[in-house]
């Protein structure tokens, strides 16, 4: 790598100098990369300027965020990592219920930001995922049935883009210009076609929620659970969405009502609420407070992840449901988990104006076994003997559900996957191939499981 960085804007980390490693690692420190330099940009231009000036000296890039790529592509060896996580404006217009914010917003700043002037978008649960890599995948959480995924709710962007005659452009994609672009984007759009610097959302009007967790100890009802909650919870109220978090000691179910009482909610979680004797705690609060509540700090979060992705059509037999008992009962650490979103209401009935890339619209939950591990300052990776026990309890675990499930989810990559493309996109992998040839024709974006033009 060139040593002159003259034309770079913003702030510029280079190996050697005394903030490189705070600002090489990740959130997931599983991974680690070794970039020549880092440049924090504080505005478009000095994204255009790092593009520019990486293409004209042949340094592969990569763009990040939140720093909560599972896998660690969004660094790589050798290269300039452009970062936009200072760029962290939010701009609200109430009468047409849009907000335009840029691409550093994490998703908690993003529902406060919105929270205060009464409005919502849907998000992922973390807070501190970046909302636009997030979005650009998907996105969903808690008001997912209530307003669709994240790139529902997404009509325009702004975009750095490497056209063929060199350099770095900023375009416009929405359903206007470039609208086969904005398509893309909804979920398809992390890595593959250029540098979001900001999104255009339709948010909705929300303050008040309910929400409730339901904790039952071991694993002795998870059978009956299950069952009362796949059964049930895509096909109730669009209001509420619910998930099931399960630990080899306890049975977790969360649900969100977006607006309404503390007695409706617990009507509609009946079914699963009548299992057993759960211990059921509701609050009732604005939609940004219960978000902000449900945070964990970084620092008391494990310092490495594995997850694996998957989508479930059909529900799970008595078979399936028992393998989950089974491997959540031999768990390698107590952080491990399996996680379910239930889909149904907007995410199947409120497909975006110009569609969109997602492919999994139908499902009926989404499903992700986590493995966790490891103390954040303390041992490597590398060097931790839960290491290899995690990753081999994970593989199996995702083996032994494979035949129930039915595709993956791009913001939670499963890599080593064969058929990677087809298992995040399914039908629209060659559309996708021939809109990032318009946008990236000489493939400037390309990571470990990106796109790859056509032929």
């Amino acid at each position: 790598m060139s040593s002159n960085t003259d034309t770079l804007t913003g702030q510029v980390v280079r190996r050697g100098d005394a903030g490189y490693e705070s600002a090489r690692l990740g959130w997931n420190q599983l991974h680690s990369r070794h970039p020549e330099a880092v440049v924090f940009c504080a505005e478009t231009q000095d994204v255009v300027n790092a593009l520019a000036w990486a293409r004209r000296n042949d340094i592969p890039v990569r763009v990040r965020s939140g720093r909560h790529c599972l896998e660690g592509w969004s660094a790589v060896d050798g290269g300039l990592v452009i970062d936009v996580s200072a760029m962290k404006s939010a701009r609200i217009d109430p009468d047409s219920r849009t907000a335009v914010v840029g691409a550093g917003l994490n998703q908690l700043e993003a529902v406060t930001a919105l929270g205060r002037a009464g409005f919502a978008a849907p998000t992922g649960n973390e807070g501190t995922v970046g909302l636009v890599g997030a979005t650009l995948g998907g996105g969903f959480g808690l008001l997912t049935r209530r307003f669709g995924m994240a790139s529902d709710n997404l009509v325009g962007a702004e975009v750095v883009v490497a056209p063929a005659e060199g350099g770095a452009a900023v375009i416009r994609a929405d359903e206007q210009t470039n609208p086969d672009l904005l398509w893309a984007l909804r979920g398809a759009g992390n890595g593959n076609f250029g540098i979001v610097t900001s999104l255009t959302y339709a948010i909705h009007p929300l303050r008040q929620a309910i929400h409730v967790t339901a904790t039952w100890p071991g694993l002795t009802d998870l059978a009956e659970v299950f069952t009362a909650w796949q059964g049930c919870a895509p096909h109730l109220d669009n209001r509420l969405t619910s998930q099931l978090e399960i630990y080899r000691d306890k049975v977790l179910l969360f649900g969100l009502l977006a607006g309404g009482s503390q007695d409706e909610t617990l009507q509609i979680l009946a079914p699963m609420l009548a299992v057993g004797e759960p211990e059921v705690a509701t609050i009732d609060a604005d939609w940004a407070d219960i978000f902000a509540g449900l945070q964990i700090p970084t620092a008391q979060e494990s310092a490495n992840w594995r997850f694996l992705s998957q989508f479930v059509s059909e529900p799970f037999p008595p078979d399936a449901i028992q393998l989950v008992g089974e491997f959540m009962a031999k768990a390698p650490t107590p952080e491990c988990n399996y996680f379910t979103n239930a889909f149904g209401g907007a995410v199947a009935n409120s497909e975006p104006s110009g569609g969109s890339a997602f492919a999994h619209r139908n499902a009926l939950f989404y499903a992700e076994p986590g493995a966790a591990w490891g103390t954040r300052g303390g041992t490597p990776a590398s060097a931790d003997p839960l290491t290899p026990a995690c990753q081999a309890w994970i593989a199996e675990f995702d083996e032994a559900l494979s035949r129930y499930v039915d595709g993956a989810y791009v913001n939670v990559p499963n890599a080593g996957m064969p058929d990677w493309e087809g298992a995040y996109w399914g039908p629209n992998v060659d559309r996708l191939r021939m809109i990032k040839a318009s946008y990236d024709p000489d493939n400037v974006f390309t990571f470990e499981q990106g796109l790859t033009l056509p032929g």
